[in-house]
């Protein structure tokens, strides 16, 4: 038995604090990160990491983590269909991969395979296309026939006699899953450990504004002014950007999920029909992490429905007949933010001191290290990097969108 178990077990072992306990806010901040989710705390610890910057204040309205990062189903994968898409998602797999090392906290990155499932012949295009382009960029993809999908996981369906037959996939063999909360709050407690303030329960209701820049942040605690702002609020992010005069691109749509009660493990692999719409894994404990497309109306609530089970249930059960008498043990939903393009927001926006992190859709938690280390760099430099060009603000004026609706499966 650790000696650690061993102490709590006899009582001599105290508790202690992951974060600082929150204090009075200061009256100025050189930054402050508005959301306290993975992206938010992963900024504000590569801000004092890598530039020195630790006059930082997260501002979180509830508790760290307890938005969309704790609503997601934390798969990671960087096999998309732009270049673009491919490059940055690449990025954030690598940091994912010694992200436990960096932040001494474990986030229970565990490398599974993704298999993308094909049902038709257009599909199984797609899914050449998408190798293709995986490939030049040095990403792990390959495209694989029925009889392989049967060997890497025997207990799919693979029936000729059904709606939609399994055709092929985009086998992506270094797709894998890490734990939402660990990330967050590993983020949070190195973030902490340099110097950054994180300030649960803290709610901003505005912004002054003067001229072309925010010149302080309005809070349920009072005042704060700031040299310059981050927003990384998710679900909130049209909401938040309006406090400032900001018009975002985004519509906001539930996205629902669901685990059943725990199982023998029979599923190694992340499988996901776009087909489908509906994706699954097997977590460590058992539980089959099971989810399906956004809503198909927009809403700033995040509520789960029946219907939403029914639907998804019918499509699982395609896939994996045999889980039909398997009880759900839970349900949930987060709000998705929803650009054109199907890609996310990144930079400034039209303020000279305010930079966007929003348009997430169904792909936020995978993007969390690479997104928290360039944002910290555009707002230390005050220059977008070149990674994050292609997803600037004004993309949309010029109509140069980056359409990953193709890639992005049970999103569309």
């Amino acid at each position: 038995m650790p000696l650690v178990l061993l102490k709590h077990a006899l009582g001599f072992a105290r508790p202690q604090r992951q974060i600082p306990a929150s204090r009075e806010l200061k009256p100025s901040y050189d930054v402050v990160i508005v959301g306290g989710g993975g992206h938010g705390l992963a900024a504000a610890y590569y801000l004092a990491k890598d530039w020195g910057i630790t006059n930082v204040a997260v501002l979180e309205k509830g508790w760290l983590g307890g938005g969309n990062t704790a609503r997601n189903t934390a798969i990671v994968r960087s096999n998309y269909i732009t270049p673009e898409g491919v490059r940055f998602y690449k990025e954030s797999m690598e940091l994912f991969e010694t992200l436990s090392q960096e932040l001494d906290f474990n986030v229970m990155y565990t490398k599974r395979g993704h298999l993308t499932l094909a049902h038709t012949d257009a599909a199984m295009r797609t899914m050449r296309w998408r190798a293709e382009v995986n490939k030049h960029l040095g990403v792990a993809s390959e495209i694989v026939g029925a009889d392989e999908v049967a060997r890497i996981e025997p207990k799919l369906n693979m029936s000729r006699q059904v709606r939609w037959p399994i055709l092929g996939a985009l086998h992506h063999p270094v797709g894998a899953t890490a734990r939402h909360d660990a990330v967050a709050w590993g983020y949070a407690r190195r973030a902490a450990e340099r110097g950054v303030e994180i300030h649960q329960e803290t709610e901003v209701t505005g912004f002054d504004v003067e001229g072309d820049r925010i010149t302080a942040v309005q809070t349920t605690r009072g005042r704060v002014a700031c040299g310059q702002v981050l927003q990384a609020v998710a679900g909130m992010s049209s909401k938040v950007a309006g406090m400032a005069g900001v018009k975002l691109p985004i519509r906001t749509i539930p996205l629902q999920a669901c685990v059943s009660q725990p199982l023998k493990p029979f599923l190694d692999s992340i499988i996901v029909s776009g087909s489908l719409h509906c994706y699954i894994w097997q977590s460590q404990r058992g539980e089959c992490v099971m989810g399906g497309a956004v809503d198909p109306y927009p809403l700033q609530a995040p509520r789960s429905t029946l219907d939403f089970k029914e639907g998804l249930m019918a499509h699982m059960l395609e896939l994996f007949p045999y889980l039909a008498d398997v009880p759900l043990m839970r349900q949930w939903a987060g709000m998705a933010d929803m650009t054109p393009d199907f890609s996310p927001v990144m930079g400034k926006t039209s303020l000279e001191n305010h930079y966007i992190d929003a348009g997430w859709g169904t792909w936020g938690f995978k993007a969390t290290p690479v997104c928290g280390k360039r944002m910290a760099e555009c707002v230390a430099t005050q220059k977008v990097p070149d990674i994050l060009q292609a997803f600037r603000f004004d993309r949309f004026k010029s109509f140069d969108q980056v359409g990953e609706a193709g890639a992005a499966s049970v999103g569309t």
